[in-house]
Formats: structure tokens, C-alpha cells, sequence
């Protein structure tokens, strides 16, 4: 049996259409149940994030050390900034979007075509620094070796500053080649060769005696162990890979675990963007063609704007998780 609204003037059924619950047309409930059961999503991905760190804390790497570049400042250390960058211009799109929906209720037209412009503008902006962040990422920097037992290790000089493998590691007459399907035992493949071999690495290590050997645990100051030169050459013996950037089996930086949740949650934000990206754009092609003022409501913006916001304030949640705390 299906409830009822009494008025003086007429009956109506609660979901007839005519009666809105809380004020909200049936497009703004569907939304507000899609940011609801997304926001549990991300709450999950992030808690597992949490667990995963807390447990792998003395080897999960520092933020400050991992994301330290900057556009057109190559090999200048620019820690956390441009990552604050892009926070700041997808907020600075939130606020653009509020304008949007705004002039929306004003019926200001060209207002609206503006402000949601400039709200795209903000989201491609950060959807390309993602991907540029990313590419830095898998690429890496420094390198590192693996040991045997799956240890990561890190150069260093006197001053513990790092050392890339570019700037010691040994040229040998070496053939090396890539293990394909086609010449593997059972289809076996593996991915492309590291620029040095094992030997190299460790050759250059020997022939400059200033360099040490870091390794991944953090101690109580939050500083990575700086080994002594004969612990170096001691762990240096147990080397079994060259490891270079960050992928989802190797990770430079540190624990294997940051690099997956770093691509998978990071990726899955990213995609949430670049839909509320597309969805923006069709939106601002329909305002432009009037079909809004046509209509003589801009409800439309309002139910994308609140997409854009929960996108965003997604993002201060993955900013805090993974590059303050």
C-alpha cells in the first residue's frame, strides 16, 4: 500500500513527483545515495591504507623524500610543494563550481558559462599533474638494490645525502639480455632490463669508498639507517635486483605495499576526476546551447556540483593520508 500526502486541495502520492522528501527532487536523493556509497568505498581503501602502514611502519617511505618534484625544476628538491599545488587548484574548482550553481539560481547564463569553464580548467589541470606525478613515480630518481630476503637498500654519501646508481655505478663488458615468451620455459617473460646490472652497482660501490648504504627502516627521529662502510659492502653482497622507479612488484622508495595503494587509490580518485571532468564538459555544452534556460531550472549544475565537491573533499582525505601523515 503505497502512503499518501493530503492537502486541502489535492492528494498526491509521496513519490508521485509533486511531493519532494527533505526538500530534494528525486535527481539530487539518487546523487546524494551515489556520494554516500562511494564515500564508504573510499573510507575502505583508505583503512586499509592505514592498517597496512601502522603495521609496515618502520619500512613505509617518507612522503617528503618520495614526492620531490616540481615542473620545470629539474634536480631541484621541491618536497610536498607541488602536490599542494594541485590540492589547491581543485579546491580553488570547488569554488568555481559553488559560483556555477549560483548564478544557476540566479538564471545568469553567462555566468554559469564561465564559472564552469573555469571549473574544468581546474580539474584538467589536476588530472595532468596526477599523471605527471605519476610518471616521476614509476620512473624514480635515485634506484635502489634488493636484496636476496627482499631488503631494500639506498646509497648515500658521508653527509647522508642520496646518491643516484647514474653517478658510481661501474660500466662492464656484460651481454645481457631480456628473458621474452618466446625464448622463456613456459612462456616465461620478464619486464625490461634495469639500465646496470648487479655487478655494476657493486663494482662502483667498491671503487668510490665515500658511499654508503641506507637502508629502509626509519628510526625514532624519522630518519632512515645509515649503515657503516663495512656493513655497506656486507649487505651490498646479498644484492639480487636493480631497482628503478616504482611499479606494482618493486618499489624504490620503500615498502613494496605504498606503491600499490599509491596507484590504486590514487588512480581510482584520478578516474572519479576525470569523469566529473567529461560529465562538466557536457553540462557546459548544454548551458551554452540554452538547454537550462530553456528548461527555466539549472538543477543539473547544482547535481554535478555536488559530484565536484565530493570528489574534492575526497581528495583532502587522500592528501592527508598519504602526503602529511
Amino acid at each position: 500500500m503505497e502512503a499518501t500526502v493530503t492537502t486541502a486541495n489535492s492528494e498526491e502520492k509521496t513519490w508521485g513527483g509533486g511531493n519532494e522528501p527533505m526538500g530534494a527532487s528525486y535527481g539530487k536523493l539518487m546523487m546524494w545515495f551515489f556520494i554516500v556509497s562511494d564515500a564508504l568505498t573510499f573510507s575502505g581503501f583508505l583503512a586499509a591504507y592505514g592498517f597496512s602502514r601502522f603495521k609496515f611502519i618502520e619500512t613505509w617511505p617518507l612522503a617528503d623524500e618520495v614526492f620531490t618534484h616540481f615542473p620545470f625544476m629539474h634536480g631541484v628538491s621541491a618536497p610536498m610543494y607541488y602536490v599542494a599545488l594541485m590540492t589547491f587548484i581543485l579546491i580553488f574548482s570547488s569554488v568555481t563550481m559553488v559560483l556555477a550553481v549560483d548564478a544557476g539560481h540566479q538564471m545568469k547564463k553567462n555566468k554559469v558559462v564561465l564559472y564552469m569553464f573555469l571549473t574544468i580548467i581546474g580539474g584538467l589541470i589536476f588530472v595532468g599533474s596526477q599523471a605527471w606525478e605519476w610518471k616521476n613515480f614509476i620512473k624514480g630518481e635515485y634506484g635502489a638494490i634488493e636484496t636476496k630476503g627482499g631488503s631494500l637498500l639506498q646509497f648515500v654519501d658521508k653527509d647522508g645525502k642520496r646518491v643516484a646508481l647514474a653517478e658510481f655505478a661501474a660500466t662492464l663488458p656484460e651481454d645481457r639480455e631480456q628473458l621474452t615468451r618466446s625464448k622463456g620455459k613456459w612462456f616465461m617473460d620478464e619486464p625490461s632490463l634495469p639500465t646496470y646490472s648487479v655487478a655494476e652497482v657493486q663494482a662502483g660501490f667498491k671503487a668510490h669508498p665515500e658511499l654508503l648504504i641506507r637502508t629502509e627502516v626509519i628510526t625514532n627521529e624519522k630518519q632512515k639507517t645509515i649503515l657503516s662502510r663495512q656493513e655497506s659492502e656486507l649487505r651490498l653482497s646479498q644484492a639480487s635486483y636493480v631497482v628503478e622507479g616504482a611499479n606494482l612488484q618493486r618499489n624504490e622508495y620503500g615498502s613494496k605495499l605504498f606503491a600499490d595503494f599509491f596507484f590504486f587509490i590514487t588512480g581510482f580518485h584520478g578516474f572519479h576526476v576525470f569523469s566529473g571532468v567529461i560529465i562538466n564538459i557536457i553540462i557546459f555544452f548544454n548551458v551554452l546551447i540554452g538547454t537550462y534556460e530553456k528548461r527555466g531550472s539549472y538543477e543539473m549544475v547544482e547535481k554535478v556540483g555536488l559530484y565536484w565537491h565530493f570528489v574534492d573533499l575526497v581528495w583532502v582525505f587522500v592528501f592527508t593520508v598519504f602526503y602529511l601523515v
